[in-house]
């Protein structure tokens, strides 16, 4: 059952319906064909930075089980309730400042999976907030490529809606949002 990346997307659907977007997104054609994002955090940069670099601060606004190995190839994923992981594995680092994955795509994109994207996350201080840039390259040509493209054009703003609504609400908690399954049993 592939029950929460469903309800992430009706989450963030239900937020989208309801105000427009926090999150800004630039489509960029070829030859540098790339998505753009951008959100202010009500965070410091380094409250940021922790829920990107540590598997505990992942774990408090993208899914119950978080991996993250802090090093050039180490894991940056979440393997989600029905199966299915998310993230990628990391690629570099500057500690505060950026962190730059070989991202996977859903499995209903394969081939896009398989070969990568890039998807650099860069952090700013904004006064007390953090303006947190996603731009993610490597799009290649093909059917496949052009949906996967789409489909996180909008997938990559509900992703950076989470990271926001963490610091508006506090960290999600996943008890209340899976009531009969452990932690341990999403693994």
């Amino acid at each position: 059952m592939k029950l929460f990346p469903n309800l992430l997307i009706l989450t963030a659907a239900t937020l989208l319906a309801a105000d427009p977007s926090p999150v800004k997104m630039t489509k960029r054609a070829a030859p540098d064909k790339a998505l753009v994002f951008e959100v202010l955090v009500p965070a410091s940069r380094s409250e940021v930075w922790q829920t990107f670099s540590t598997s505990k601060g992942l774990e408090t606004w993208l899914g119950p089980n978080a991996v993250v190995d802090l090093k050039p190839g180490g894991a940056w994923t979440v393997a989600f309730p029905g199966g299915s992981t998310g993230g990628g594995n990391i690629l570099s680092f500057v500690a505060g400042e950026e962190l730059v994955l070989a991202a996977m795509a859903p499995d209903k994109f394969p081939t896009v999976r398989s070969e990568r994207t890039r998807a650099a996350f860069r952090f700013e201080s904004s006064g007390n907030s953090t303006i947190v840039r996603l731009e993610q390259t490597g799009w290649k040509s093909g059917p496949e490529w052009d949906a996967a493209y789409e489909y996180l054009s909008s997938g990559n703003m509900q992703l950076l809606e989470a990271l926001r609504q963490r610091f508006l609400t506090g960290p999600m908690d996943w008890a209340k949002i899976f009531p009969t399954t452990r932690k341990e049993e999403h693994r």
